[in-house]
């Protein structure tokens, strides 16, 4: 299926959804083409092409709503879906906050377009050879290297037209590692790029700083008593404290009346370190947000001062806010000064954080959970595995207290992150 056909498909099933009756329309034509090498258990074990195709609609009719997803895209199945849909709106609950976007527009052309199922193989080849020569107790339960080719046509009823061909490689690994009868925790780390030619395939993502931990966390010790000390948070452990702070500014939060950051636009609300933005036009992320808008480039955060709240458009019109439209992914904190180094001798004592598992913070913030993929620090110095070791504070007061950041990053696509040291958490 090509663009043309994309674009066809879109406008056939657009003039159904007005035909039956629907006041506005959203729809949108996929087609998502799949390259991949997979490895289970330290070998290569499958290498597969897919094609999938899926259509979008989502009409409105009297403030009412429903919205499905086929995937067969003849005209029949779609005349018949457009028909039972009308029916389900009809009976959705009425909501006036319910719309659909006017006016946008975009050719979205973006990564690599064709699949080198040469290179994922060679990409796969390295990751075994470092596992092999400097991990060998790290068992790869799963990996792949995989290219992606997804195409989009979405209409409105409103005259948005956007298309989008975005091409991507990427890599995942998940696993454990064993020795003897011990046995670490499980670890993982993923990633998109938009090459994977320029390093070798352990230095993209983190994989081999994932790896190389895995291997060290088959032995834990115990933490051996309660204290308040310091956390340096690895990128992947960063990602979740701002997924947590994306939340409080996004539509759930917001219409819920729960937000932390409802009045606090323009005022501070992190450490001066600390600094929020959108990279859009990141490997795997086209700049086009859900609900059929392009997304200019985004502060949410600058030098510590709340930039904006990020309401959708059904948001904006729920609560009265400026609607602040979004892609799916695509965010980055700016880089530090200090080199990682500096930020764990700074800790006398704490930890270094692989992951946080904190469930639902209460809704001021307040959390009590397990550090995991985690190392002791104490007088500066990075020590051995922990195991079972929690961590209590308060997630709003983490962004205050974050006390420095990391030159280096980690670019996983989605995530350009650094290390942060937070202080005042209190272990047990």
């Amino acid at each position: 299926m090509d663009t043309t056909a994309l674009q066809d498909h879109a406008e056939r099933s657009l003039a159904l959804m007005r035909a039956a009756g629907f006041e506005h329309a959203q729809v949108s034509a996929n087609v998502t083409r799949l390259n991949e090498l997979n490895v289970a258990h330290n070998e290569p074990s499958l290498l597969r092409s897919t094609e999938s195709h899926k259509l979008s609609l989502l009409g409105l009719v009297d403030g009412r709503k429903a919205s499905t997803d086929l995937s067969d895209l003849s005209e029949d199945s779609v005349r018949r879906r457009v028909a039972s849909l009308f029916d389900d709106a009809r009976s959705a609950p009425e909501d006036e906050a319910n719309a659909v976007s006017s006016g946008q527009h975009t050719r979205l052309v973006q990564g690599p377009q064709q699949a080198e199922p040469a290179l994922l193989a060679d990409k796969l080849a390295e990751l075994l050879a470092f596992r092999a020569g400097e991990t060998p107790k790290m068992m790869i339960e799963e990996a792949l290297a995989a290219h992606t080719l997804a195409q989009s046509h979405t209409l409105t009823s409103g005259g948005s037209d956007l298309a989008c061909s975005l091409g991507w490689y990427s890599i995942s690994v998940m696993g454990t590692a064993r020795d003897g009868k011990s046995t670490s925790s499980f670890n993982f780390t993923s990633g998109s790029s938009n090459e994977l030619r320029d390093r070798p395939a352990a230095e993209y993502f983190g994989i081999a700083d994932m790896l190389r931990d895995t291997q060290q966390q088959v032995r834990t010790e115990a933490l051996g008593g309660s204290f308040v000390g310091d956390v340096v948070l690895t990128p992947p452990a960063v990602a979740d404290l701002m997924e947590w702070l994306q939340e409080q500014i996004g539509d759930v939060q917001l219409i819920a009346g729960s937000s932390l950051y409802r009045e606090r636009v323009g005022t501070g609300i992190a450490s001066p370190l600390l600094s929020l933005r959108s990279r859009f036009d990141a490997p795997g992320v086209a700049a086009i947000s859900a609900d059929g808008f392009v997304t200019p480039p985004v502060d949410l955060v600058r030098d510590g001062r709340l930039c904006t709240l990020t309401p959708s458009l059904y948001g904006s019109r729920k609560t009265g806010l400026p609607h602040v439209p979004l892609a799916s992914a695509g965010w980055e904190v700016p880089a530090g000064q200090a080199p990682l180094g500096e930020l764990v001798s700074a800790v006398a004592r704490g930890a270094l954080v692989g992951r946080l598992s904190m469930g639902n913070p209460a809704s001021n913030g307040d959390f009590s959970g397990v550090i995991k993929n985690s190392f002791r620090i104490a007088d500066g110095t990075v020590g051995a595995a922990l195991s079972e070791v929690m961590i209590t504070g308060n997630i709003a007061r983490m962004l205050q207290d974050v006390a420095a950041v990391s030159r280096g990053r980690i670019d996983t696509g989605s995530w350009l992150l650094p290390w942060l040291r937070v202080t005042g958490l209190h272990f047990s």
